[in-house]
């Protein structure tokens, strides 16, 4: 097999004596050993879930199955946090760390306070460890058959190296198990981003979904564990990243002189690089254009032996002019001015796309037929005049900032309407933004609310969201509004 079949296969592994392939079949493992390569990354190391014909075998969960390949940190019992592969890079550059999703990851840097690294990422660019996220590969003859069962996304028709935003979906009732974003790498062959904080619970869901397919042998599932995942956000991420390609020595031709000004929002491309600091060889990395902060970006997966090598090449040939780590604080802030969600904040089991806002993940031609989990509940509340029981909205709210859980009342009456799910100081606006959900008829843009901080009615306004306009790299236009 050819460096770009494997590459396109998404099967690399990191940098060891030997390299081991893991596959799970329900209760057993399998190892087998290979011997090493001049080029490291030509041996694979993965974990596999084959979905045999006894579904029904009984086996730990596969959360319980990936723990041994996870970053541990030295500390010990069932809260141990879990360690990114670039946790010494954060202790170093002065991250101050702090438990997220099962991890200790950096909410700012010592260079930087959270409002100045919100600013930095909105002006220059920023490096986001994302790390923590778990990282799927999907493939086979029924792996779209199993999207588009469980996301309303036309995955069917999604072209190679074109991804989307999506969510799993519960049967039955439509709610959100999580946000996704789905990429397909090949005629059957998806890579999928789930969060960390759903981790156990999107591993049980997947397994459960694989094997009540008709055909469940027909999907392979691959867990991308210890790979790294970064994020390059801001207006000067192109450029640098650009300069890092060239300089990186990209392996092809073709892939050296590769204009990223034609890598569009929503697009991905593989690239093999020489990093002059690694003595790995060559390895691939897959670039997605796109982001969680509304600024132009790339979110960055790439090979465990290469993670901390490519992460520190970056920083170092853009320079702290240009470019430096961000954490969780500014993230969060860039996030909720973009109005994106949180899962477990402002996305939930018991909240559907609908509901969240999120209509536009339900693609056109899966409005018709369905066939997918939840379609008869989330296609009626699609509906023209369909009533809804709440909305999620956008608030500028006057005085002290609200944060989750602050409840939302009408300043009539004082009657509860909704209440708050993100909230946080914007650094671009100057202003108190917020993410909450209210009554139907209560949600339109201009509506005057009550939101109760420190037990007292501040003032909120219903907007609009994005509270800053989005300058996403798009076609049509280039940078864009999103």
């Amino acid at each position: 097999m050819n460096r770009i079949s494997l590459i396109n296969a998404f099967q690399v592994s990191h940098r060891r004596p030997e390299s081991l392939r893991w596959t799970r079949r329900f209760g057993s493992i399998r190892q087998v050993t290979a011997p090493s390569q001049k080029a490291p990354w030509l041996a694979r190391e993965y974990l596999t879930f084959h979905v045999n014909r006894d579904p029904i075998s009984q086996s730990p969960s596969p959360a319980d199955q990936l723990q041994h390949n996870r970053h541990a940190s030295t500390a010990s019992g069932s809260d141990t946090l879990q360690r990114t592969a670039l946790h010494d890079l954060h202790v170093q550059y002065g991250g101050k760390m702090v438990p997220f999703g099962g991890f200790s990851m950096p909410v700012q840097y010592s260079d930087l306070s959270v409002g100045d690294s919100h600013k930095w990422t909105r002006e220059k660019a920023s490096l986001f460890d994302v790390g923590h996220m778990v990282q799927h590969r999907l493939s086979g003859p029924a792996a779209s058959l199993l999207l588009e069962r469980i996301t309303p996304s036309s995955v069917s028709a999604l072209e190679n190296y074109h991804s989307t935003l999506s969510c799993l979906l519960h049967p039955v009732t439509g709610g959100i198990v999580d946000d996704t974003v789905i990429a397909r790498l090949g005629p059957e062959t998806f890579y999928v981003v789930t969060n960390a904080a759903c981790r156990d619970k999107d591993l049980a869901y997947l397994k459960e979904q694989i094997a009540a397919l008709p055909s469940p042998t027909h999907v392979d599932w691959q867990v991308l564990d210890d790979w790294g995942l970064v994020a390059l956000q801001g207006p000067l991420s192109a450029e640098i990243l650009q300069n890092a390609l060239v300089t990186a020595e990209a392996t092809d031709l073709e892939q050296r002189d590769f204009d990223l000004r034609s890598l569009y929002f929503g697009q991905c491309k593989h690239f093999i690089l020489n990093v002059p600091s690694s003595d790995g060889g060559p390895a691939p990395i897959l670039v997605s254009r796109g982001g969680y902060t509304g600024e132009d970006g790339f979110e960055i997966s790439i090979p465990p032996f290469l993670t901390q090598d490519f992460t520190e090449y970056l920083l170092k040939n853009a320079g702290p002019d240009k470019l430096r780590l961000a954490g969780l604080g500014a993230r969060d802030s860039l996030r909720l001015e973009a109005g994106m969600c949180l899962y477990g904040h402002d996305l939930n089991d018991d909240i559907t796309p609908v509901e969240a806002g999120l209509s536009w993940v339900v693609h056109k031609d899966r409005r018709g037929g369905g066939g997918f989990h939840g379609h008869e509940v989330i296609l009626r509340q699609l509906k023209a005049g369909h009533p809804l029981v709440k909305r999620r909205v956008g608030l500028i709210v006057q005085g002290a900032p609200a944060r989750e859980g602050a409840r939302i009342v009408n300043l009539d009456d004082g009657e509860e309407i909704g209440t708050v799910t993100s909230g946080c100081p914007s650094p671009t606006m100057g202003k108190n933004i917020a993410m909450g959900y209210v009554r139907s008829g209560m949600h339109k843009a201009g509506t005057t609310v009550g939101v109760m901080v420190r037990g007292k009615s501040r003032t909120g306004v219903v907007t609009k969201m994005p509270f800053v306009a989005s300058r996403y790299w798009k076609q049509a236009a280039g940078t864009a509004p999103g």
